[in-house]
């Protein structure tokens, strides 16, 4: 073999070394976006679990709120076949909207505000909030940096050979979905 064909071939090992190296990359991290994803969804899936106890104590007061009982159970169940990330922001925002109306209605109660097992569930509530609102910071951080490992050259011929899309982040639509739902009394 001559030292030309040897050069040849050492480079194109290295390219394809290279290649491979990326391409195992994007697939870490589509990894650790989809696990990250999981996260969050198992954090609102606690969340929506613990909802019909919070409507079935409220409920036990406000008997003749039966309305927005209704739009609370609505609006869990939207948020529980939402598949996107897009689909979750807006039903998530339907669902926030739903419960502040809900903790209004509470609101009107003393005797309901002053209930241990209520006092339990408003904490448990506000926790899990916390536990979403780092799931969700987690999760678009890998999101973040997948999308930009798939846009920065020379990874993004790598992307574009094996097909890698970007994900969706899972933002908020306004600012007063920014702040998280207010459940002290």
């Amino acid at each position: 073999m001559s030292l030309g064909v040897i050069v040849v071939l050492a480079v194109l090992a290295v390219v394809l070394l290279w290649a491979v190296a990326v391409y195992n990359r994007f697939i870490g991290l589509r990894v650790r976006a989809e696990e990250s994803w999981r996260d969050v969804d198992t954090q609102l899936k606690r969340r929506w679990d613990l909802i019909p106890n919070v409507v079935e104590a409220v409920k036990g007061y406000a008997t003749h709120e039966r309305e927005v009982f209704e739009r609370v159970t609505q609006a869990r169940a939207r948020a529980q076949s939402a598949a996107t990330p897009k689909e979750q922001e807006a039903a998530e925002a339907q669902l926030r909207g739903a419960m502040l109306n809900l903790f209004a209605v509470a609101e009107a109660y003393p005797e309901l505000k002053a209930n241990e097992g209520f006092l339990q569930l408003q904490s448990s509530l506000g926790e899990l909030e916390d536990a979403i609102q780092k799931s969700r910071r987690y999760y678009n951080a890998i999101v973040r940096e997948f999308n930009t490992a798939l846009q920065v050259f020379p990874g993004s011929l790598v992307a574009g050979i094996f097909g890698f899309k970007p994900r969706e982040f899972f933002t908020l639509e306004d600012e007063a979905q920014r702040e998280a739902p207010k459940v002290k009394f």
